[in-house]
């Protein structure tokens, strides 16, 4: 079943006054831009142009694919409370709007997640663009774009700050061509304006998998074990964890750890599905008995899965043995398989094959040399493992003994952040990393690279 992420926006220059909304449909796996939706509605109050933003968004994915399952994130708490059904609807202006809504697609496949305003900003932007359309008495067209960018910060060159805000931009502009497309070309101009960055970005990779660079910023303290989540300055995230919200019971915990080292981790080499699937070193197997025994001190785990390379089995079977629990493999928690770099430095492929990596720095959809996976391959095939532990194992904390590409990618889609987003996490051998997923659909990250239990 297709998947699909609407965010939506309304705004009024008066309050009543000149509205327009905004919509736009999105590709949950690979960040792409799939419909726009912009009009400017004449003079009406920001809730009733939220609304009409909503409505728009709805029926751009039912068009898509009225059988989808939708994530609407909009930065309006009122719409997002009450279409959740959890505050009452009683203004007269906004029952039929949220009647129309509710009945666009089937409730079951709709759920709602309020966000603040500054992830919201691609359909801010077409609402605005709408408005301005509206003030030279015109209506939107999805090939005049009008609205302001902020210009990205300065930076020396290579500077990462400056390269992730020159990707940021081009996804924010992404609305600039037509009113339904992908925004590939778009994230891969950006890409190519950041590219005096990718040295920096690569430079200390350990290529176990995709490339890895040093944390752009300190990562946000996750919160302790049944504390709800919290979102801007410590606002409420909607996560289903409480905070007034309905009881969505015991959440699937998946505890992430990856492998401990084998002989290639240290050299920073290319290490996929693809290679020799090395075993761990001396250095790996005393990781993987360092975090089976703070494992088996904490004792909330209560399953084992693996990848099915060599490196996580010896990894998983050393946790389980200390839990006493067997070891499920899920195939797809394996490795990207990087063709003809496996078994390469950054450094090496860069040099006999500079045009494929500058392809696979810019598009999530470039594959490696060689007939590898790309970053959308892995993202769908990492998807649909999650989806199936998530069925099997609703409510348990379980271990995934997995590699970085799928560790980041279970992050990155519990965060609803970009592909470029895998840039940007820092995870070591053998350091644990965790998800909560909650019944109403919503993700809590709890933890990102932990090796406290390695010092």
């Amino acid at each position: 079943m297709p998947r699909f992420v609407v965010e939506a926006d309304g705004g009024s220059r008066g309050n009543p006054g000149p509205a327009g909304y905004g919509a736009v449909v999105l590709d949950p796996a690979t960040g792409e831009t799939l419909a726009e939706r912009a009009e400017f509605i004449g003079v009406a109050t920001n809730n009733v142009a939220e609304y009409k933003g909503l409505i728009a968004g709805l029926k751009a994915a039912a068009e898509l694919d009225p059988d989808a399952v939708v994530r609407v994130r909009m930065d309006s708490k009122l719409v997002v409370e009450q279409m959740s059904g959890r505050w009452k609807i009683k203004h007269p202006d906004m029952k039929p709007l949220a009647a129309e809504a509710a009945k666009i697609l089937p409730r079951g496949q709709v759920t709602y997640e309020w966000i603040p305003r500054e992830r919201n900003k691609h359909a801010d932007r077409l609402a605005n663009e709408a408005m301005d359309a509206g003030r030279r008495g015109k209506q939107w067209e999805p090939s005049a774009s009008t609205a302001d960018l902020a210009p990205a910060p300065a930076g020396p060159p290579g500077d990462a700050a400056k390269g992730a805000a020159a990707v940021r931009a081009a996804l924010a502009s992404s609305g600039a061509g037509t009113g339904t497309r992908a925004a590939g070309a778009d994230v891969r101009a950006a890409r190519s304006a950041a590219a005096s960055g990718a040295d920096t970005l690569f430079a200390e990779v350990d290529v176990d998998a995709a490339a890895e660079a040093p944390a752009a910023s300190p990562a946000r303290v996750p919160a302790p074990a049944g504390a709800p989540a919290s979102g801007v300055d410590g606002a409420p995230a909607a996560t289903g964890a409480g905070w007034g919200g309905p009881d969505m019971g015991t959440p699937a915990t998946f505890v992430l750890l990856r492998h401990g080292e084998t002989a290639l981790t240290p050299q920073k080499r290319f290490s996929g599905s693809g290679g020799t699937d090395p075993e761990l070193s001396p250095a790996g197997r005393r990781q993987a008995a360092a975090v089976a025994e703070a494992l088996a001190a904490r004792g909330t785990v209560q399953a084992v899965v693996s990848s099915p390379l060599r490196r996580c089995r010896e990894t998983a079977q050393a946790v389980a043995d200390r839990l006493g629990l067997p070891v499920a493999v899920e195939e797809g928690l394996r490795e990207t398989d990087f063709g003809a770099w496996e078994g390469l430095t950054f450094a090496e492929v860069r040099e006999r094959f500079p045009e494929d990596l500058q392809a696979w720095l810019d598009s999530p959809r470039a594959a490696p040399t060689g007939g590898g996976e790309s970053f959308t391959s892995v993202t769908r095939r990492v998807s649909a493992a999650r989806d199936r532990l998530l069925a099997a194992h609703a409510g348990r904390t379980v271990l995934l003994v997995t590699h970085v590409t799928p560790v980041k990618t279970l992050v990155r889609l519990a965060l609803g952040a970009p592909p470029e987003s895998l840039f940007r996490m820092e995870l070591s051998a053998a350091s644990l990393s965790a998800v909560a997923y909650y019944a109403d659909g919503n993700a809590s990250v709890r933890l990102l690279n932990d090796t406290s239990h390695l010092r």
